[in-house]
């Protein structure tokens, strides 16, 4: 019976989802997940934020996030350096939807657009592995832990920061979500190098832009002595790039 009802939940999420397809879905949540060597961002969206706000939502973010994070550890990759991935919709929707559930991820979000009548789309994820000698700095703007979804954590703008380091330093945890603020706030787009010129609030280049917390000096200035060199870094930001998409 449990098994029935479960395949017409599934049959109105669909058909919902079908009704409901085309519908704008610039709300929603990114999701971060941290598991060993493994960390994976996601992003999912809804129509409004009160739906984000939904502990179903939620769930869903939850289950795309494991989905990645099972998905990248089982890659057998033998790493010397990092590695970094990204899946975009089509490709997080056809992922197994992880332990103990049935199906893929495409039908775990028909399962929720049939409970939540929005429309929602598995927007996009990355995820990033590292050997010792890496370390992989992350923070979520306005973020969110709830305490049946385990270490995930929600929030509107991710972000993962690769840094190299020579020796497990105490305070790497903090230096790197001091790192993740950074690319959140000032949004780089190339790590660039330490010989780069200091530029100003227009520069790009992450290590050559006032620091976020300290303008005074440099990115790159304040990371030199920490004994840690960035790099790369992935960013995400909720709903980008759908402004855009609609000009076109």
């Amino acid at each position: 019976a449990e098994s029935w009802l479960h395949k017409q939940a599934q049959k109105e999420g669909w058909s919902k989802a079908a009704r409901l397809h085309g519908r704008k879905t610039k709300e929603g949540l990114i999701g971060l997940l941290q598991e060993g060597n493994t960390t994976v961002l996601v992003e999912v969206n809804c129509e409004t934020d009160f739906v984000s706000r939904n502990l179903k939502f939620q769930q869903l973010v939850q289950q795309v996030a494991l989905g990645t994070l099972l998905h990248c550890q089982s890659l057998k990759d033998q790493l010397s350096t990092y590695s970094k991935g990204f899946l975009n919709s089509s490709e997080l929707s056809e992922l197994p939807a992880g332990r103990e559930r049935e199906g893929s991820l495409k039908d775990q979000l028909a399962l929720a657009i049939g409970k939540l009548g929005e429309n929602m789309t598995l927007k996009r994820a990355a995820w990033v592995k590292v050997p010792a000698g890496f370390y992989v700095g992350s923070y979520v703007h306005g973020a969110m832990h709830s305490p049946s979804l385990h270490n995930l954590v929600l929030g509107k703008y991710g972000a993962l920061v690769i840094c190299e380091t020579s020796e497990r330093k105490a305070n790497l945890e903090d230096l790197g979500r001091r790192l993740g603020q950074h690319v959140v706030g000032m949004a780089p787009l190339s790590v660039g190098s330490l010989d780069d010129e200091p530029g100003g609030e227009a520069e790009t280049k992450m290590l050559s832009q006032p620091y976020l917390l300290d303008p005074s000096i440099t990115l790159g200035q304040y990371v030199q002595p920490q004994g840690v060199s960035v790099v790369d870094f992935v960013r995400f930001e909720c709903g980008e790039g759908e402004e855009a998409a609609e000009a076109e």
